[in-house]
């Protein structure tokens, strides 16, 4: 059995340290202080604000468990050992739509970086996935639920 690496920058990393940290440390004490202040107000099995706060801290018992197998399975990516010229973890890829012809820019982070405002996609993403180990001129396409979308690598460079 091999486990699944998850790439990441050291920031990425910190960010979902903080976000574990904050679950543990401040979300989870507040849901016990419900779950405790529900209890005192008497019989439990018709008690809607206990039986709330329990599954909120069921949910948030599993988005902690979530995010430690992510941590766990981190690789904290060095960017200055990958190679430049073709499409990977870290680069900012400029791609153009051979359909519309219009041009995209993205960066390729790991969980905890991506920003889709920013167009910072995850590495692991179908788009992702498809655009890795290209390099500048080659063509890609792939498939969407809205049908197959085609790119052509324009530029990569690294931020």
């Amino acid at each position: 059995m091999t486990i699944e690496r998850v790439p990441m920058t050291r920031e990425g990393y910190e960010n979902l340290m903080a976000q574990l940290n904050r679950m543990q440390n401040s979300e989870m004490i507040e849901i016990a202080t419900r779950i405790a202040d529900a209890r005192a107000l008497g019989d439990l099995s018709e008690n809607a604000e206990y039986h709330a706060a329990r599954e909120d801290q069921g949910m948030l018992q599993a988005r902690v468990d979530a995010l430690k197998d992510k941590l766990a399975r981190a690789l904290i990516v060095d960017m200055s050992s990958l190679p430049s010229d073709k499409v990977v973890f870290g680069a900012r890829v400029v791609i153009k739509d051979l359909d519309s012809g219009e041009e995209e820019t993205y960066e390729f982070v790991g969980p905890g970086d991506e920003d889709y405002d920013n167009n910072k996609i995850l590495s692991s993403s179908p788009r992702g996935q498809a655009l890795l180990g290209k390099k500048c001129g080659d063509m890609v396409s792939f498939k969407v639920p809205k049908g197959t979308l085609r790119y052509e690598v324009k530029e990569i460079s690294f931020p």
